[in-house]
C-alpha cells in the first residue's frame, strides 16, 4: 500500500527554515475499525507536529528576545492571557 506524507514547512527572512514531515499509511481495508484506527494516528501526528511547531517558534522567539535583549511587558501579558478573551476593565 502507498503512503501519504503530511508535512509543515516554515520560511523566514531572518530565521533558518524547518520542515517536519510524517508518513502515513493509508488503511489497508476499508473496514470502520481500519479507518478509526487511520483517523486517530493521523490525529496524534497532527498533535505532534503541532507540539514540534510550537517548541520551534517558542524557542525562536526566545532567541529574538535575548538578541535584542528584551522581553515586554506586553509579551508577558499575551502569554498569560493566550487563548483567553480580553476585556477592557473601561467597559
Amino acid at each position: 500500500m502507498s503512503s501519504s506524507t503530511l508535512s509543515v514547512k516554515y520560511t523566514s527572512t531572518v530565521n533558518p527554515h524547518f520542515s517536519i514531515p510524517v508518513t502515513l499509511t493509508p488503511p489497508s481495508d476499508t473496514s470502520v475499525q481500519a479507518r478509526q484506527t487511520y483517523l486517530a494516528s493521523l490525529r496524534d501526528s497532527i498533535s505532534s507536529i503541532q507540539d514540534q511547531v510550537n517548541k520551534e517558534l517558542t524557542t525562536r522567539m526566545e532567541e529574538d528576545n535575548k538578541r535584542t535583549n528584551t522581553k515586554s511587558v506586553n509579551d508577558e501579558k499575551e502569554e498569560e492571557n493566550y487563548g483567553e478573551e480580553v476585556v477592557s476593565e473601561d467597559e
